[in-house]
């Protein structure tokens, strides 16, 4: 008896193979995703000559920020750069420039996310930039207290554009509070509000939290 062989059609094997190999596809790229975001920093730890800051990021709502800041940090670019802006009772701010107060080679500009719905409330983290919206590159400043005119607000002659945040603090407050109420004076090209001694960004790292003890 002869043995029956049943066979598809060529065009359903070919619809097959292409399905199975689209569903493989989308397999490997969901699986290297969820790594990606799995291995994604959610902390930073902002090493200081007076000591450490550590910051919860906000990658969901600012994702250019905290991208932009965490290139800046692991490549070294914050290492022995200067707090070179303290305003009593405001901000702290870093990020610019050096000891001698030169600057290092910058990345472009990123756009503007100030409207991401993130308050400058005290112990937030927030992109500096100039008249410009869409001007931040790499410096920062911490809120020492609630900064709402520093927020993105409509009015009715339109936006007013404020200062992107992209993280708070979590632990370190006291530091920054403590950095805050330094003398200041003037320093390189400004004529005020420039920490007297010297305060340095000794390095900033992504970090597990909470911390291993």
């Amino acid at each position: 008896m002869t043995n029956l062989v049943v066979t598809k059609p060529v065009e359903q094997i070919f619809t097959a193979s292409i399905r199975t190999k689209l569903l493989c596809l989308i397999g490997v790229v969901i699986a290297l995703l969820s790594n990606t975001y799995a291995q994604a920093p959610t902390h930073a730890k902002i090493q200081t000559s007076m000591g450490d800051i550590i910051i919860e990021l906000s990658p969901n709502e600012a994702p250019t920020s905290v991208t932009n800041f965490m290139e800046y940090a692991t490549s070294g670019y914050y290492d022995r750069l200067l707090i070179h802006r303290v305003v009593k009772d405001f901000v702290i701010q870093g990020g610019g420039f050096s000891t001698l107060f030169t600057r290092r080679a910058l990345r472009d500009p990123i756009p503007y996310e100030g409207e991401n719905g993130l308050k400058n409330l005290r112990g937030t983290i927030a992109m500096a930039r100039n008249d410009d919206q869409n001007s931040a590159q790499a410096q920062w400043f911490i809120n020492l207290r609630n900064n709402k005119k520093l927020d993105h607000r409509v009015t009715d002659l339109g936006p007013i554009y404020g200062y992107a945040v992209f993280g708070h603090v979590v632990e370190g407050m006291d530091v920054a509070d403590a950095i805050g109420d330094v003398e200041t004076g003037s320093g390189g090209p400004f004529d005020e509000e420039v920490p007297v001694e010297r305060i340095l960004i000794n390095r900033i790292d992504p970090v597990e939290w909470p911390l291993a003890d």
